[in-house]
């Protein structure tokens, strides 16, 4: 991102209180010339949201709904959106340097519980895509990192074995990854980001009426080459170990396969959280076995990569559903009547738009 733009989008945080955590995610995130008519996309962290808001209050009451400033402030600010929403609070519609900012407040605590459990899967889905930071005081750029790794797996699990160049359009990259003295071409495709971008939009139920049909492959093609950044090193490590294979086809058309024996299917699970692993345990089973030290570890019972893709996605859709219907109402009641039919109305006209 260029310097100026930067200074400019940081600029936005010196009329705010002291933050943790700040990062800016969305269409755009890429443009040169911000313009009036569009958004752009704030995430906020902070230690105590309750705290934050008082002072934000003092500072910026006109960001709130005045319904909640008079009636509850910051205390009610932060229990509607931790029992009602998903532990997020979002300020629409501020007007700044003739621009328009949203910005979404979470304690960081619950960001990091959802990055590395997927304990909702709302700001963690959202940090599978590429965004900017400007703030990281506790490192979550490294700490994103296991769920980057996390979502490259789900998305290998739910995509087949063999996907080609006939699925959109392909890229070719050359990795320096040594394997029995040759070089592994890595082949990376807009195929495998889609499935990935999909993962925190499956059952969210804006996608029925309120979003662009199209909104994850324009996510892809806008930010292919943020895609191909962020999840290089995973790609790398799964090439290998042998994970993924290139071939060529009789026609020359380039295909990739994946291993999708029970052995890869069971690593590929073992790299997603702890807690969701878990949760997919009570569905599959679980099985006691001995680790390298001789402790006693729960292990899942996997009989086929469909088995497990599907509970996976099963569980998936739930969380994403929920939490989205939780955000939805939240959003609605701290926001205001106006500003909230302002936004759902502006999400479905974009809408409308893709299905026309």
């Amino acid at each position: 991102m260029e310097s100026e733009k930067r200074a400019e989008l940081e600029s936005f945080l010196e009329i705010l209180p002291p933050v943790d955590f700040c990062c800016i995610y969305g269409s755009n995130l890429h443009q040169n010339n911000l313009d009036k008519t569009s958004m752009i996309d704030y995430i906020i962290g902070v230690q105590d949201p309750q705290q934050w808001h008082t002072e934000n209050l003092n500072m910026n009451q006109n960001h709130y709904a005045s319904w909640m400033v008079h009636l509850g402030g910051a205390r009610l600010i932060t229990n509607i959106a931790d029992d009602i929403g998903v532990g997020v609070h979002f300020n629409p519609f501020v007007a700044y340097n003739d621009k328009t900012f949203k910005y979404g407040v979470v304690r960081m605590h619950d960001l990091i519980q959802d990055i590395l459990g997927w304990e909702r899967y709302y700001l963690g889905g959202r940090l599978q895509k590429p965004v900017h930071i400007l703030v990281d005081n506790l490192d979550i750029e490294n700490m994103n990192c296991v769920n980057l790794k996390a979502a490259t797996s789900a998305a290998l699990l739910l995509l087949p074995s063999k996907f080609s160049e006939a699925c959109f359009f392909l890229i070719f990259q050359t990795f320096p990854v040594q394997k029995h003295g040759t070089y592994i071409l890595l082949c990376m495709q807009e195929q495998l980001y889609a499935k990935i971008c999909s993962l925190s939009y499956m059952g969210d139920l804006r996608m029925l009426f309120a979003e662009d049909r199209n909104k994850v492959k324009k996510i892809v093609q806008g930010q292919f080459n943020l895609f191909q950044t962020m999840y290089k090193p995973f790609l790398e490590e799964y090439a290998a170990k042998d994970l993924l294979r290139l071939s060529l086809s009789g026609d020359n058309e380039v295909n990739i396969t994946q291993d999708c024996g029970l052995s890869t299917s069971c690593s590929l699970v073992s790299s997603l959280p702890q807690t969701f692993r878990s949760q997919m345990g009570i569905k599959l089973g679980e099985k006691k076995i001995f680790d390298e030290s001789g402790r006693t570890v729960r292990e899942l019972v996997i009989t086929s990569k469909e088995e497990a893709a599907e509970c996976m996605q099963k569980l998936l859709r739930r969380k994403v559903m929920v939490s989205s219907a939780r955000q939805a109402v939240a959003g609605l009641m701290t926001v205001g009547v106006v500003h909230g039919f302002r936004y759902l109305g502006s999400k479905m006209r974009k809408a409308w738009k893709s299905w026309m």
